[in-house]
């Protein structure tokens, strides 16, 4: 499985990446490899948090667990 991590590039020079099957999955950072890493981070945070209050999380990680209801 992957996701798609979309980069841009501001005119300040400053790098923001984004993985758009996650909400609020987005990041700035001096160079593109540095908001790589920080929107990832972000993703799994997001990702465990929603998983821990019993909230939807995106396809496919809806499937990578067996937890019963």
């Amino acid at each position: 499985m992957r996701m798609q991590v979309e980069f841009e590039r501001e005119e300040d020079g400053r790098w923001i990446a984004e993985i758009p099957a996650i909400p609020g999955a987005l990041c700035y950072a001096p160079s593109q490899k540095e908001a790589a890493v920080k929107v990832v981070a972000l993703a799994l945070r997001i990702l465990a948090d929603r998983f821990e209050h019993g909230e939807d999380v995106p396809a496919p990680f809806d499937e990578l667990f067996c937890v019963p209801a």
